[in-house]
């Protein structure tokens, strides 16, 4: 390959690399209390990828009673989807539940920075 020629593959590479379009990360803080008697256990489910918060086999844990504000960082304009369930009885569920496996409404929110307002899980 010619002197010139690597110069233009690496001024193309160098264009490519200035201009592709990278994922911008946001930090957003999930708040969200528990009003349940019972302790709680929460994880945060990525609706466009394959990924969850805590993450490694964890979860968020909220005792009876208990608000915690959670902060994750995340790709912008990802959809975020909370899960909860009571310690010990994943039958009792809030959002899309353990291990993202339901359905909801008023569940996900699009990770734009900031705080969402406070998620009450209710009996």
């Amino acid at each position: 390959m010619s002197y010139a020629c690597s110069r233009r593959v690496l001024s193309a590479f160098f264009l490519l690399a200035l201009f592709a379009p990278a994922a911008q990360a946001e930090d957003v803080i999930f708040a969200i209390k528990n009003s349940h008697p019972n302790a709680m256990r929460v994880e945060l489910y990525s609706q466009d990828r394959d990924y969850v918060w805590p993450g490694d086999g964890k979860d968020f844990y909220l005792d009876d009673g208990e608000t915690k504000q959670l902060p994750i960082s995340c790709h912008a304009g990802e959809s975020i989807c909370y899960g909860a369930w009571v310690d010990g009885d994943e039958e009792t569920y809030w959002g899309v539940g353990p291990g993202n496996q339901e359905k909801c409404e008023d569940c996900c929110y699009t990770c734009d920075g900031g705080e969402t307002e406070e998620i009450d899980l209710i009996p």
